[in-house]
């Protein structure tokens, strides 16, 4: 039996958790699940433009685990945007920290469905 995943970090909750291709009505539309993890992958590498290992050290997890991360949520986000799939953002396992808080006490901590 696989050990459970460990938290990863992130700075913040989304602000925006849904997004749609614009005209189609919502009933037609498949989803893909992003976890806010994967969200917070693409915030670091792709939107900050960190280096892999100081992505992975900021989400407190290992660089294999972090390149599983990214990889995962850059084709979800692929899948929606080639085939007209909305992006639901949601679950996953993690703990948001603020800036001066992090690695100390005071973090809130979620738990949401995993989807790997």
């Amino acid at each position: 039996m696989p050990r459970p995943p460990k938290c990863r970090w992130v700075k913040s909750e989304p602000d925006v958790t849904y997004f749609k291709p614009m005209g189609v009505p919502m009933h037609l539309l498949e989803e893909v699940i992003l976890t806010v993890e994967e969200l917070e992958a693409i915030r670091l590498k792709d939107l900050e433009g960190l280096e892999q290992e100081e992505c992975a050290d900021m989400m407190k997890v290992s660089r294999p685990t972090f390149f599983r991360i990214i990889n995962s949520a850059r084709q979800k986000v692929a899948d929606a945007l080639v085939n007209g799939k909305a992006i639901r953002v949601e679950g996953g396992n993690y703990r948001v920290y603020e800036e001066e808080q992090r690695g100390h006490r005071g973090m809130r901590h979620r738990h949401g469905h995993w989807n790997e």
